[in-house]
């Protein structure tokens, strides 16, 4: 069975889109394509026009590095860092330090998180912890921003929280927001919405083809 069978859309720089449908409809996977964690067997997948599948692994990785930004469901966060060093660790692995304390400081200023800077990742609630992830995520002033399930986790105040602050960031910044949720309710107003069933996507033709402008 294909977890993704003949699913094509194309999506604009600055939209804040929704991936929705059931468990093992092949939401993740198409998530994991878009973010190249995974290659596809068959079709492709552009990013800013390129196409990703023709990259060598070490292009990939730079490519992701430079290009496209991660939250989770669960912030993931080491627990012997701080709030400040977690949001840091994506501009150390990529090597482009430069103005990174700055840059980190003024994303934590703005997803409300200035007082906890230096706290601990364990010590903070898991609201907060889930704005450092979005804060880490947006680091590297990527173009694209995939979630998988951010707000599964949460209470239905912190959701809202966390959904207004990433539409916000969205559209302050210009950046495109790619997010995998079983709960598109909570999410009110966005530009499109993609519904996977069975792997195959209701939005535009079946050519195997999917298209990110960044």
């Amino acid at each position: 069975m294909k977890a993704l069978d003949h699913t094509s859309f194309s999506i604009e720089k600055g939209e804040f889109v929704l991936i929705v449908g059931s468990s093992g409809s092949g939401k993740s996977t198409l998530l994991n394509m878009i973010g190249l964690l995974d290659r596809p067997t068959n079709g492709k997948v552009f990013i800013d026009g390129i196409d990703t599948t023709k990259l060598s692994e070490n292009k990939i990785s730079s490519f992701r590095n430079k290009k496209l930004g991660f939250i989770f469901q669960f912030s993931n966060l080491l627990t012997d860092l701080t709030v400040l060093e977690n949001v840091l660790l994506p501009r150390q692995i990529a090597g482009t330090n430069g103005s990174a304390e700055k840059d980190a400081r003024e994303l934590l200023k703005t997803v409300g998180l200035e007082s906890q800077m230096n706290k601990r990742a364990n010590k903070i609630s898991g609201g907060q912890a889930q704005r450092v992830a979005i804060a880490r995520g947006l680091i590297n002033n990527p173009s694209i921003v995939l979630a998988d399930e951010p707000t599964g986790n949460l209470d239905s105040v912190t959701s809202d929280m966390v959904v207004q602050l990433m539409k916000s960031m969205a559209k302050k910044l210009n950046q495109t927001f790619i997010i995998v949720t079983h709960e598109p309710e909570h999410f009110g107003d966005v530009d499109k919405i993609i519904t996977i069933k069975d792997g195959k996507s209701y939005v535009g033709n079946p050519t195997s083809e999917l298209e990110v402008i960044a």
